[in-house]
């Protein structure tokens, strides 16, 4: 998929990692022409490169979005999703100033303690949608500053040349990779919680992991259960995790139907998910409209490393592409099992899990027994 934006001219120099920087990429080395005259010329300093634009007229310049399509992954940072969280999570936070920097700016815009109820729930409020992903937003992105007050902690974050994230965990990523500031990261997760919430609650539905069986045999089963019940109750599956456990998404009754049936297909067992709906599936489509609008008024930028898509597993530059992807990603299957191999595949060395848990870690090793990665909770 390419595409192009105009953008303002803009001028890069080489300066400390954060969240708010823009353009800084993997090895690459090019040149590129722009409207009206202006050039963008991509000059390489080691590992990494830095990107200068001029324009001619008041500053317009266009943005490839095929940039990071020859990226090649040495080390990643990725960020967890929903379901991840759990009470007691943020606790190290109170121990770096940088980390509890970031919950204070958070409670601004939440308007009220949100570290408080990680660490001290209670469970059910901590595992509601509209909370679980900002906490999980904020909680990831505070170990990340966990992580730069150890030692050797910002050497191995400037180290770092590509990220993703699961499901909710792409707009840590994009937050990471300054595609946009943290605050407005944190408001569209906000917002993306309280619209699948909503979304939820006009037409129930479900979600269940299906454990045992390879992507084939769930969609397999998938179809079964769908000749069962009406068209609004089917299921699909919404989340590729890696190979025996996919979950499937759908109305109530259709993942009633996928539980019935999972045995005689010879499923190892199911477990229906502690969700409030059938995410990633056409019953978050009115949720769509509201990310869209939201996203339309929010400052993104090219991202300064490649931030892999769930949706089509690839890394987008052009600013107006990834407000697409991310609007298109609330009914997309998330295509997690895909990025992993592929980072695999490109050589990936090292990974680190931002985050509570160790469910990515869990997922890689399914993947790759002999990955290499690492969790850094908060």
């Amino acid at each position: 998929m390419a595409s192009s934006l105009i953008l303002p001219s803009v001028s890069l120099k080489k300066t400390p990692l954060n969240y708010s920087q823009s353009l800084k990429t993997q090895k690459f080395s090019s040149f590129f022409g722009f409207k009206n005259g202006g050039n963008l010329r991509i000059k390489s300093h080691g590992a990494r490169v830095f990107m200068s634009v001029t324009a001619g007229s008041p500053s317009q310049t266009a943005v490839d979005d095929a940039l990071f399509s020859d990226y090649k992954p040495s080390c990643a940072f990725l960020f967890p999703g929903q379901g991840a969280q759990a009470v007691g999570m943020g606790a190290e936070v109170q121990n770096v100033p940088a980390a509890a920097a970031l919950f204070k700016k958070a409670n601004d815009i939440m308007g009220f303690d949100l570290l408080e109820i990680c660490i001290n729930g209670p469970k059910e409020k901590l595992n509601s949608t509209v909370l679980s992903q900002p906490a999980l937003y904020v909680t990831s992105l505070a170990a990340v500053e966990i992580l730069r007050a150890r030692e050797g902690g910002q050497q191995i974050i400037d180290s770092v040349d590509v990220t993703c994230g699961l499901s909710l965990g792409e707009y840590t990523a994009l937050a990471f990779a300054g595609a946009f500031s943290f605050e407005d990261g944190l408001k569209l997760v906000k917002l993306r919680g309280e619209a699948m919430q909503a979304a939820s609650d006009a037409a129930q539905g479900a979600m269940v992991s299906v454990i045992g069986l390879d992507a084939e045999k769930v969609q397999t089963l998938c179809d079964a259960a769908n000749e069962e019940v009406s068209e609004d109750e089917r299921v699909e599956i919404a989340n590729f995790l890696c190979p025996g456990n996919y979950a499937v998404s759908g109305g109530v009754k259709g993942i009633e139907a996928v539980e019935a049936k999972a045995k005689s297909f010879k499923a190892r067992m199911t477990v229906r998910l502690a969700v409030a709906g059938a995410f990633h599936t056409r019953f978050m489509e009115p949720a769509v409209s509201r990310l869209e609008a939201a996203l339309a008024t929010t400052k993104i930028r090219t991202p300064r490393i490649p931030v892999i898509s769930n949706v089509d597993v690839q890394p987008h530059a052009d600013p107006e592409t990834i407000k697409k992807i991310l609007a298109r990603q609330a009914t997309s299957p998330v295509q997690w099992e895909s990025t992993l191999k592929t980072l695999l595949d490109k050589g990936l060395n090292k990974s680190y899990e931002l985050g509570p848990g160790k469910v990515i870690a869990g997922i890689m090793k399914r993947i790759n027994k002999t990955a290499e990665i690492e969790n850094i909770s908060a």
